[in-house]
């Protein structure tokens, strides 16, 4: 069975806001003109670029386990929701390097792909799981972007974490194709 693309009926084209990159392990990412995605290694010149795992805390585990953290994503409405709590926070701010608008990054499952402009393929690997790094940046902002679903089990709406599949420039304004993998589809979990 095929892969499908999701189909958006009268839903708004899912897009790219803006893209973030920083070469230094710093928390925040610098917005800039457009980032270059790398099949295999992330987003060019990106501190987290690379085969193996890059996140310090992780590296400090195990050097060598696999990098399924190369591109951090986030939606812009997690932005929009956190300033009606009072926090002001901007795109990249809190380390991702594409903000999308449109899409509910959340809600898809392990194994979809996201078309971003012409060419690059992000796959997606899991949830980012928020940690206290949020609060040195602002007070709060971890507890901000950790919910309760109604059965009671924790929600992580700090964005989602993926692979490049497929090289290409991606800029902010450029339209996000979803495919969804071949089904039964897994939920995000933390990577």
């Amino acid at each position: 069975m095929a892969s499908e693309d999701i189909s958006l009926n009268d839903s708004p084209q899912p897009i790219v806001q803006a893209v973030a990159s920083e070469a230094a392990h710093v928390f925040s990412k610098g917005v800039v003109e457009q980032i270059r995605l790398i099949a295999g290694l992330g987003v060019e010149g990106d501190a987290h670029c690379g085969i193996t795992v890059q996140h310090r805390s992780r590296v400090a585990r195990d050097p060598g386990q696999p990098n399924l953290r190369q591109i951090h994503l986030i939606h812009a409405e997690l932005l929009e929701e956190l300033d009606t709590q009072g926090f002001s926070v901007s795109h990249g701010q809190i380390g991702e390097n594409i903000t999308t608008r449109h899409l509910d990054l959340l809600a898809l499952p392990v194994g979809t792909e996201l078309h971003l402009g012409p060419s690059a393929i992000v796959r997606l690997t899991g949830l980012r799981n928020p940690c206290h790094q949020l609060n040195r940046f602002q007070e709060g902002l971890m507890a901000a972007v950790l919910d309760r679903s109604s059965d009671g089990a924790l929600v992580r709406k700090a964005g989602v974490m993926g692979v490049v599949t497929a090289s290409g420039v991606v800029r902010a304004g450029d339209l996000i194709t979803v495919r969804l993998p071949v089904a039964p589809h897994r939920s995000l979990e933390p990577v």
